[in-house]
């Protein structure tokens, strides 16, 4: 057996992975879901938390090539002692002890709002605005796989998707592009089932945007049931009488559950309807905000656009992050989770780090680069084997 060098399996410094979630953090997550080792081991189960990020922070980079820049800046101030970098069999055993509930909850004890007051874009008129939708990860073909998380049909008619794929909806902090929650499931579970499952992490004082494929009364209660505000886009098949006109050409008006056909538990709305400029594209939003006169039309309209925010969240998250048309690289079902929630913790150890350097330039957010943010931190993980701060 070799001894592990203590100043390894106490990880204490990885740049921007140990500044984001310490030692300590990752200890008691580890502790609180079973996965504490027994007995010394070459790869300790913290190790392989920081492991399995650092799969995440580099990727695609291979196994042995992401423990040895994990341990890079140690073995350079001769601190790793008689440790070694262990074969990729025992790597890919270690994930498998350590499984996904760990990486799972973690993001769930650390993604929280990151804005501020004054962070541009982050509130209008008092609310913080955030954003729900969904999105799907391609993995790697396996029997098993395919039978947890299924294949999606494919739209030329000629048969199943090229990869398993699984689905993700999210609820996103537009200001910050933090991602809040998040609920994974195979490809055969629809957007709205998983999206019902995000109001957990909604209350007062918030305003959520979303799509026309959300709307319908049972999702839009389960969110406004925590005190939420909603601003949602309406089907251009939607009837919405009008019940009462408003001075600024929005009008209030109800909208019926499908399983209420005699119409007797109406839910209030108020409909801003209206079209792009240069465009003949007609647009109805519908939202909980019935004063006209604290909440414009016009204004609320320009919000929306605000909602597109999150498709430039997945867009970092699967495109720069992950790597453009990377399929996830695990056979089993566990390894797939622990892959996409990896990648969720990364990027909101990534927007953390860009918020606050923007606030300390006094910078929009959105000023600072996502993909140089990404070489940053890969670079302060490399050789920053202490404390790390921006």
């Amino acid at each position: 057996m070799v001894r592990v060098a203590a100043r390894v399996s106490d990880l204490s410094g990885l740049g921007l992975l140990t500044w984001v979630y310490p030692p300590g953090l990752v200890d008691r997550v580890v502790a609180a879901c079973g996965r504490s080792e027994r007995r010394k081991r070459l790869l300790p189960a913290r190790l392989v938390v920081y492991f399995v990020l650092g799969l995440a922070l580099f990727s695609p980079a291979p196994y042995l090539e992401v423990m040895r820049h994990l341990v890079a800046g140690l073995r350079g101030l001769g601190l790793l002692g008689d440790w070694h970098v262990p074969a990729k069999s025992s790597l890919f055993r270690a994930r498998q002890r350590l499984g996904s509930e760990p990486l799972r909850v973690l993001f769930a004890t650390t993604a929280k709002p990151m804005a501020t007051e004054a962070t541009p874009g982050a509130f209008w008129r008092g609310l913080r605005v955030l954003a729900v939708d969904g999105t799907c990860w391609d993995v790697a073909d396996s029997e098993a796989n395919q039978a947890a998380f299924g294949r999606p049909g494919n739209g030329r008619g000629t048969g199943r998707s090229a990869f398993v794929q699984v689905r993700m909806a999210a609820l996103v902090e537009v200001g910050s592009h933090a991602v809040l929650d998040a609920e994974l499931a195979g490809c055969r579970t629809g957007e709205v089932t998983l999206v019902g499952r995000l109001p957990r992490s909604c209350g007062p004082g918030q305003l959520v945007l979303a799509d026309r494929e959300f709307l319908g009364v049972p999702l839009w209660q389960a969110f406004t049931a925590t005190g939420a505000d909603l601003l949602w886009r309406v089907p251009a098949n939607r009837v919405l009488p009008i019940d009462r006109p408003l001075r600024d050409g929005s009008w209030i008006s109800r909208i019926h559950a499908g399983t209420d056909a005699s119409h007797r538990n109406p839910v209030t709305v108020r409909v801003l309807a209206y079209q792009l400029k240069d465009t003949a594209q007609d647009y109805r939003l519908i939202t909980t905000l019935l004063d006209a006169r604290r909440y414009p039309a016009r204004q609320l309209a320009a919000l929306y656009r605000e909602r597109w925010e999150i498709e430039s969240v997945f867009a970092e998250i699967k495109t720069h992050q992950r790597g453009a048309k990377v399929v996830l690289s695990s056979k089993t079902p566990d390894g797939v989770l622990q892959q996409i929630w990896a990648h969720l913790l990364v990027h909101h150890a990534l927007r953390e780090l860009m918020l606050r350097t923007a606030a300390t330039r006094q910078l929009d957010p959105d000023r600072i680069s996502f993909t140089e943010t990404l070489r940053s931190a890969r670079r302060s993980v490399t050789v920053t084997p202490g404390s790390f701060s921006p």
